[in-house]
């Protein structure tokens, strides 16, 4: 007989996604129409990704994507694009110490694909060869994160 308790009478993990939205896009194109013409070298693309994780009630967690991708030819903006994707999740049944890397890796990583097929269409939409954006690994982030806090957290620590 299956049941949702484990032998210890805990609950096993769940992670549900309740809701996913874009809460901010944003596109310019500010060379247009010329910036739609063939150009000699492909620009170069800078694309920055931050993830935030806030408490909304209980177990329900509000995670924000964002992903920001400018291309420049030289020093001029071809385009700039800013995606503010989020995603509603109920986390249940996790050890605490778990809690962390479930909002900062899991739960962008189940949101990725869906705000990069946004990225890919509003650049195809704005003229130009839609932007893929590559995987992004979500636990070399997280663990980046962790690292530069710490390192924050002893500089302060440390007497004057």
């Amino acid at each position: 007989m299956a049941d949702d308790n484990n032998s210890n009478g805990a609950t096993n993990p769940t992670l549900s996604i309740l809701a996913q939205y874009t809460k901010d896009l944003s596109f310019e194109n500010p060379g247009a129409p010329r910036s739609l013409q063939a150009r000699e070298n492909a620009p170069s693309i800078n694309i920055n990704v931050n993830v935030n994780a806030n408490p909304i009630s209980g177990s329900d967690f509000d995670v924000v994507l964002t992903l920001n991708a400018e291309a420049k030819d030289g020093d001029k903006t071809v385009f700039h694009t800013e995606l503010t994707y989020g995603g509603v999740f109920r986390i249940a049944g996790f050890p605490q110490e778990h809690m962390l890397p479930v909002l900062f890796i899991e739960c962008p990583r189940l949101l990725f694909p869906f705000a990069r097929q946004i990225i890919a269409d509003v650049t195809r939409n704005g003229g130009f060869p839609p932007l893929m954006i590559d995987p992004i690994d979500f636990t070399q982030m997280f663990a980046q994160r962790v690292a530069e806090e710490q390192a924050r957290a002893k500089v302060q620590a440390v007497p004057n």
